[in-house]
């Protein structure tokens, strides 16, 4: 695991001073402590920084082939390269290393551009064939590890963070207004835009290939889901034998590493099948809180114990204030998601005994796994009820009924039902996930804010939409999230509290084998009668005990709705002063004290607002943003 970036120089650019390569890779030091590397060839500036886990000793990057005019750098790691460097090898290629990086140069020159398609892994490279005058850059199929680019006049700069962009010099700081009104209704950006203007990801599964002389850039993309007539008709028995065969496979192959290795163990069902698959000698980590609505310790514990693995736990009680200022340094691509403070935690525990963790995430997204699914197909029943009760009787009683202190509960989510049920139908089950709804946004943007939107922020929702249309109901829900929800924010999520600590976090369930078994099951084995995940659980409850996987989802989270009353009061006062906003010139400070006054008196429960606002101008002021 590494990070890298660089700064290519086009036709008519200005090429830069070399010294500004230290000053980018020196931003990400966290991806890479052990180690870094740099290629200077005008017009081409890559660097990287290392963090050591196959091939240890002989692994150093940049990495050519040959004869040296082919030179990559590389974050991620590959999982097939044993088969494929076993391959090249046949055909004739001679490798020098025992790293997975060494095979990407070969590959590319057996098969040029379309060679990442033959890649099982998460990555992100930029390599440079000198020859032909050429970079290309590229991300792998799920967008598991992050690619950020900013075209520029004259010049391409890239990296593994938006900081390493802004440490070249060379890229302006300017707030993108479209992407400020994504943020604060979905709580992160959808790809491709950043909250920067100049900066974009490259999304999954697509290259960039740059053509120095001509200064052309083409973008393609490389892999797709399966499509929806890929559905198979197996038994249900059978469908269970091959999921269980095949995440084992994963499993196995996303452990191998020179270093030790262990797992993130939450008790749910994800997580709890991947230690199932790991085997006895697995080495579990797990934190929990005071608050026991939010700890999972319990479950955590009964997975392990039941596993025979050896099990490590820290119940947090952390300095929470502190720990905002520290992990904010690692939302330059920011989101609002509150879990950044258990997942850096859990990942701050493992660092101590591991260099690399695997994880659950994608389970959800994969075999149907969130309750925006089951709303959905309760909202289908609840528009039958006649529109006097719905809205004249059931919405005002619970309109008036307080939120309650713990993490869910009946009335919490039967309030949540029904504000996302008021919402657009056509967003599907993502109006449970939509927080700043069109009617409170006029009410919290200002005029000057709405008028440089160019764009509506459901937009997103609508094209994945478009783009799964023959799939049924909650393959297209699958299909929406996988596009979103989980590359714009889970694995970002992951991918920052990890690496913050120098953890390099590898995912099975988003085996590229794993996700392409699971868009071709059929869905009903994905929800049933309101069940989620009903084909992953049975095949889980083979390896855990059924009360583990059989019991109340509860997610990865903490008491944020009680530390934004308390813990962060003082910092919301400061970050949301009425002379703030004002001067700001983006949010109405009226309404914003006024959603204040509602969640402090407990009338409303805001705090997906609130902290993304948090989030937003703490971002705004560290990183030097023009509005």
């Amino acid at each position: 695991m590494c990070g890298i970036a660089g700064v290519l120089t086009l036709p008519g650019g200005e090429r830069p001073d070399p010294s500004l390569l230290a000053r980018m890779t020196d931003t990400i030091l966290h991806r890479g402590p052990d180690g870094r590397g740099h290629h200077v060839d005008p017009p081409v500036l890559m660097g990287m920084r290392r963090l050591s886990i196959i091939d240890v000793a002989g692994g150093d990057q940049p990495i050519g082939n040959e004869d040296g005019s082919v030179q990559v750098v590389f974050n991620g790691e590959i999982y097939n390269y044993r088969e494929l460097r076993a391959e090249l090898e046949r055909q004739g290629h001679r490798f020098r290393t025992a790293s997975d990086t060494e095979v990407l140069v070969h590959l590319y020159e057996q098969h040029g551009d379309a060679f990442p398609s033959y890649l099982n892994g998460m990555f992100a490279f930029a390599l440079h064939d000198r020859t032909r005058q050429r970079v290309l850059l590229a991300r792998d199929q799920i967008g598991i590890k992050p690619l950020f680019v900013a075209r520029l006049p004259g010049q391409l700069v890239f990296g593994s963070e938006i900081k390493a962009l802004l440490a070249s010099g060379l890229v302006p700081r300017e707030l993108d207004h479209d992407a400020l009104a994504e943020f604060m209704s979905w709580e992160y950006v959808p790809a491709p835009r950043t909250l920067f203007r100049a900066v974009r990801k490259l999304e999954p599964g697509c290259t960039l290939a740059v053509d120095l002389r001509s200064g052309e850039i083409v973008e393609r993309r490389f892999f797709d889901l399966p499509p929806a007539d890929a559905v198979e008709h197996r038994s249900e028995a059978e469908w269970a034998d091959r999921l269980d065969v095949v995440l084992g496979q994963a499993v196995r192959r996303q452990m191998v590493a020179d270093v030790p290795l262990g797992a993130l163990l939450s008790g749910g069902v994800d997580s709890s099948m991947v230690v199932a698959k790991m085997g006895r000698d697995a080495l579990t980590f797990s934190i929990g809180f005071d608050d026991a609505s939010y700890d999972e310790l319990p479950h955590a514990r009964r997975v392990a114990e039941a596993l025979g693995v050896r099990h490590e736990v820290e119940v947090i009680r952390p300095d929470v204030r502190t720990l905002f200022d520290h992990l904010m340094q690692f939302m330059d691509d920011p989101i609002a998601d509150f879990s950044i403070f258990p997942t850096y935690l859990v990942s701050r525990l493992a660092r101590r005994h591991v260099t690399v963790a695997l994880s659950g995430d994608g389970g959800d997204e994969l075999f149907g796994g969130y309750d925006t699914y089951v709303a959905q197909g309760m909202a289908r029943r609840w528009q039958r009820l006649p529109a006097a009760l719905r809205s004249g009787v059931v919405a005002p009683i619970l309109d008036r009924i307080p939120p309650r202190p713990q993490k869910k509960g009946l009335i919490n989510k039967a309030k949540r039902f029904v504000e996302g049920a008021r919402l657009d139908p056509a967003l599907g089950h993502a109006r449970w996930r939509l927080f700043l709804e069109s009617a409170l946004r006029s009410r919290l943007f200002t005029g000057a804010m709405a008028e440089r939107q160019t764009q509506q922020p459901e937009a997103h929702i609508h094209r994945y939409m478009e783009e799964a249309e023959g799939r049924d109901p909650v393959d297209r829900a699958l299909h929406v999230d996988m596009k979103s929800y989980l590359v714009d924010n889970c694995l970002v999520k992951v991918d920052r509290m990890s690496m913050a600590c120098s953890l390099e976090v590898r995912v099975p369930l988003l085996d590229l084998e794993v996700v392409d078994l699971a868009f071709r099951m059929p869905s009903s084995l994905k929800l049933r009668d309101g069940a989620t995940k009903p084909l992953l659980k049975e095949v889980t409850a083979r390896h855990v005990p059924r009360e583990s996987v059989y019991r109340t989802k509860q997610g990865f989270s903490i008491p944020i709705k009680h530390w934004l009353n308390d813990t962060f009061r003082e910092l919301t006062d400061e970050l949301l002063a009425p002379e703030r906003l004002h001067a700001d010139g983006l949010f109405q400070a009226g309404t914003v004290e006024a959603l204040l006054a509602e969640h402090r008196a407990n009338r409303a429960n805001h705090s997906h607002i609130i902290w993304a606002m948090l989030v937003f101008q703490d971002w705004q002021r560290r990183w030097g943003v023009s509005l």
